[in-house]
């Protein structure tokens, strides 16, 4: 059945990419250039090192944690039938401002160069809060083949709100139906855990810096606040909450999720086999502000022999089977080397969705590498042809002096980055750099978040910009 809809996925896709060509936006002088002086360059990467020694691998090892089925089974008879994603989008009640309704301080955190053709503020109340902060994106161009789900073209926005004190962290996703380019429309699910064998749920208290959507499953990072490394949502299984208040959870009168309409409950979570996810004194220490939650994303264990949780995430469908691709964050500035790694998905259709593993939920490391690249906040790989060499690009986060980060795409071979304003060495052209990475391959874009804004670069644009 692939081989008879690839003609017909592929003549969409060059229709659409052509009629997104013809809307393009005249971003690029929107987006303030960078001065010189604001621009130091990083060092040469150079090529990526790859971990091959098996007690590397060994060391990215995950345990695949489900939730029983009949927890997840009493949860979903005492709120009601749980519902897909295509119910959500149908309720979409707030809607995303094009690049002319973004204001000049929004539009100033967008990529100097490759610039971006299309750009999204968000609603006016959901961009002045500093309470949630966007942080990843994903889109059914990695849920399903044709990039569609359920007829429909959707975007996923993970962000996290930074509390007050322990326990004040939540995780919220907006589901964006993008089937008109010029009006999106948006809402709100709040992730949560199923606790007490499904009698009632926690919030999820995690950075959800990174995500991917695949088939029907949603994964999701759990820096922060977890000791697992990675949740995973099941977008058949959306609940209703029945009860509006701030409160998350079982309430007198019904089921209630901080205000939102909608519950999105864990099915599985993935821990590491050796360590723990749990933060850092650093990080359980660094909350309140932008600034203090951004240094608790990079607060978590990074280098050779830490356990495995991944601050970014993102889908290569390049590979086979496709994966899941992983990197982890190392503060800028540590010297501290970055592991870049990929599990497989599973090929078992009763799995699907879910990484592959053998029968006792050990999720094993396909290959891994380390990258001198610090500061990353988005991972994206991608393989050129069936027999190419696979490069990995990587954002990073923008240094205290400069309100751009730096694209960088680096191989076995070595590594290049962007060049932008009135000197050769000037690199700081991406955006902020904060946002995750993800490939939208029928529209051949690549989507990310910075600042307030989501945008989307022509990939062959970041091709011709990595020099």
């Amino acid at each position: 059945m692939r081989q008879r809809g690839r003609h017909r996925r592929r003549a969409r896709g060059r229709a659409l990419r052509a009629a997104l060509a013809g809307a393009g936006l005249a971003l690029t002088a929107a987006a303030t250039l960078i001065s010189t002086s604001q621009a130091t360059v990083t060092d040469d990467p150079g090529a990526l090192e790859p971990l091959a020694a098996s007690a590397r691998l060994d060391g990215l090892r995950l345990t695949e944690q489900p939730v029983p089925e009949r927890s997840l089974d009493r949860l979903a008879a005492a709120m009601g039938r749980p519902v897909d994603a295509g119910t959500v989008l149908a309720g979409a009640d707030r809607t995303l401002r094009d690049a002319g309704g973004c204001t000049a301080d929004e539009k100033k955190a967008l990529p100097v160069e490759p610039a971006a053709t299309r750009a999204y503020c968000w609603n006016a109340a959901d961009s002045a809060t500093r309470e949630w902060r966007p942080e990843s994106v994903t889109t059914s161009g990695d849920a399903a083949d044709d990039g569609l789900w359920g007829g429909h073209r959707v975007i996923l926005s993970g962000w996290t709100r930074h509390g007050e004190g322990a326990g004040r962290d939540l995780a919220r996703v907006a589901f964006v139906n993008a089937d008109d380019p010029d009006r999106l429309a948006y809402t709100w699910a709040l992730l949560v855990v199923p606790v007490d064998g499904g009698r009632d749920y926690r919030g999820l208290a995690s950075h959800v810096s990174g995500m991917v959507w695949y088939g029907d499953k949603l994964l999701v990072t759990a820096s922060g606040g977890e000791r697992d490394a990675l949740y995973v949502y099941d977008l058949r299984r959306i609940q209703r909450a029945t009860v509006a208040g701030d409160a998350v959870g079982r309430v007198p009168g019904g089921w209630s999720a901080h205000g939102y309409r909608w519950v999105l409950p864990a099915i599985a979570s993935y821990r590491p086999a050796q360590g723990s996810c749990t933060p850092t004194q650093e990080s359980a220490a660094a909350t309140g502000s932008e600034d203090a939650a951004e240094s608790a994303d990079f607060a978590s264990a990074s280098g050779t022999n830490a356990a495995p949780c991944p601050n970014s995430l993102s889908l290569d469908r390049s590979s086979a089977p496709s994966s899941l691709v992983a990197g982890e964050a190392a503060p800028r500035g540590s010297e501290r080397p970055t592991r870049l790694w990929r599990y497989s998905f599973s090929a078992d259709p009763a799995r699907a969705g879910l990484l592959a593993a053998d029968s006792a939920g050990t999720v094993t490391a396909q290959e891994a590498y380390e990258t001198k690249v610090d500061g990353v906040r988005g991972v994206l790989s991608r393989r050129t042809g069936p027999y190419g060499r696979t490069s990995w690009y990587l954002s990073r986060a923008a240094g205290p002096d400069s309100a751009h980060g730096t694209l960088w795409r680096q191989d076995l071979r070595g590594a290049g980055t962007t060049e932008c304003g009135s000197s050769s060495d000037t690199h700081r052209c991406w955006g902020d750099g904060t946002g995750s990475l993800s490939y939208w391959p029928q529209t051949d874009e690549v989507w990310s978040l910075s600042g307030r804004t989501l945008f989307a670069v022509p990939r062959p644009s970041v091709e011709r910009a990595l020099r």
